[in-house]
């Protein structure tokens, strides 16, 4: 499942940065996380890291964008081999 952030949102920016998928972006009013992106940084760490930092609690899961944890691994793989791609 891909993570969501709430309009609880105060734009504190800890979230991005801590982001390892580069999913997370300042919206027009508070910052969204892409969910072709988000892989609830399984490939990464045990935990998301964005949920471990925000000061509100607010990055929920998404519930339109419901996923396993094997499709999550798939979406991270998929990521990686595409950066690996755009760097050859």
């Amino acid at each position: 499942m891909a993570l969501m952030i709430t309009d609880e949102c105060i734009n504190c920016d800890v979230c991005e940065p801590e982001c390892p998928n580069q999913a997370i972006s300042l919206g027009s009013e508070i910052y969204e996380i892409d969910p072709r992106k988000c892989t609830e940084c399984v490939g990464h760490f045990d935990e998301p890291q964005c949920v471990q930092v925000c000061p509100v609690a607010c990055i929920p899961v998404s519930p339109q964008h419901v996923e396993t944890r094997d499709q999550l691994w798939a979406k991270f793989s998929a990521l990686v081999r595409a950066k690996t791609e755009a760097k050859a």
